[in-house]
């Protein structure tokens, strides 16, 4: 009797252990299709996320794009004044798109990304081409220096009003005559000056200098500035856009509403822009906020229309990073302990 006892009680254990793996082994299946569930569930949330934030970026770059299409449509036939207040709605259209571009690239597919960036370049292609055909550009030509100093500035013949003036191509060495010209040229080893009276309300082109320093005073239109080596150029306010295109181992102070930078190499900017600073094929750029001063600079922001209050010197758009959220290798911001304060020649 107590072996058999025993053979009904090791049957009893043995039942017992069986029924213990199968409960555990049912357990174990049921954890993992529910694990697996939830990773599904995850997937589709995160596929649904991602399509809906492609959706929300195609859409977008679609409208804004058709819109600058639009503007761009609008030049055919159009008078001067009017083409050029469309160029230059499309040209700050153009330039926000391209950011929108850059921040969405974290969670664009390569393929959608590279169809943008095609999409876009045909866009600047057709605002280039527009430009040309909408508002010719006049020659730049400089005006006979004396042995002194240089004559001022003489008014442009027939000029159109400054309404009609168009958004000058970055580094161009021609301008649209809106405003009177003035500038400097093919020059080395020289302190330029321009005082406020030459320069006000002008178009300024400074091109082909070497280890000069400039000092514009006043408030121009335009700056541009091409081809320009080891210089030292200060300016007073300008009232529209700055051009700068080839410049290299240069020091620049100057204050505008918009700042484009092309071909630029080693070169520091003491800037104060009410939009956005952009650069584009550039390398080894660093900004500080805008420190030049002299008597008059006050009369003369208050001449270019200029908010003194606001100035995003430090925000920067690089046209060749696209890499949201990680910092441009191709410009910095000046140190404070290393940025200049002393401007006398």
């Amino acid at each position: 009797m107590d072996v058999m006892a025993d053979v009904s009680h090791e049957n009893t254990l043995a039942a017992d252990s069986g029924a213990a793996r199968v409960q555990e082994r049912m357990q174990k299946r049921n954890q993992a299709r529910i694990e697996s569930v939830e990773r599904r569930r995850e997937a589709k949330e995160s596929q649904s996320v991602a399509e809906e934030n492609y959706e929300f970026f195609s859409s977008t770059f679609n409208r804004e794009r058709e819109g600058i299409e639009e503007l761009l449509s609008g030049c055919s036939g159009a008078d001067r004044a009017t083409a050029a207040q469309n160029l230059e709605e499309a040209t700050v259209r153009t330039a926000q798109l391209q950011k929108f571009l850059s921040d969405s690239t974290l969670f664009l597919k390569q393929y959608d990304l590279r169809k943008a960036q095609a999409a876009l370049q045909t866009l600047q292609t057709s605002l280039t081409e527009t430009r040309e055909e909408a508002l010719p550009k006049k020659k730049f030509a400089f005006r006979a220096r004396t042995k002194g100093a240089d004559r001022a500035c003489a008014p442009a013949a027939d000029t159109p009003p400054p309404s009609a003036v168009s958004p000058a191509e970055p580094g161009s060495t021609q301008t649209d005559g809106a405003s009177e010209q003035c500038g400097f040229s093919n020059l080395s080893e020289q302190l330029l000056i321009k005082t406020s009276e030459e320069v006000q309300k002008r178009d300024v082109l400074l091109t082909h200098l070497t280890n000069c320093k400039v000092r514009l005073f006043g408030s121009p239109s335009t700056l541009h500035l091409k081809h320009i080596q080891g210089c030292e150029i200060l300016c007073g306010p300008v009232s529209s856009s700055v051009f700068v295109d080839r410049c290299t181992d240069s020091t620049l102070a100057v204050p505008c509403q918009q700042l484009r930078t092309h071909n630029t190499t080693d070169t520091r900017v003491y800037l104060h822009v009410t939009s956005r600073a952009i650069i584009e094929d550039c390398r080894g750029v660093s900004f500080a906020p805008f420190s030049w001063s002299y008597p008059t600079l006050e009369e003369d922001f208050a001449v270019s229309g200029l908010d003194q209050t606001r100035n995003n010197w430090s925000q920067v758009d690089d046209f060749n990073w696209l890499a949201a959220g990680t910092p441009s290798p191709n410009w910095t911001v000046i140190p404070e302990e290393e940025r200049r304060t002393s401007w006398d020649p």
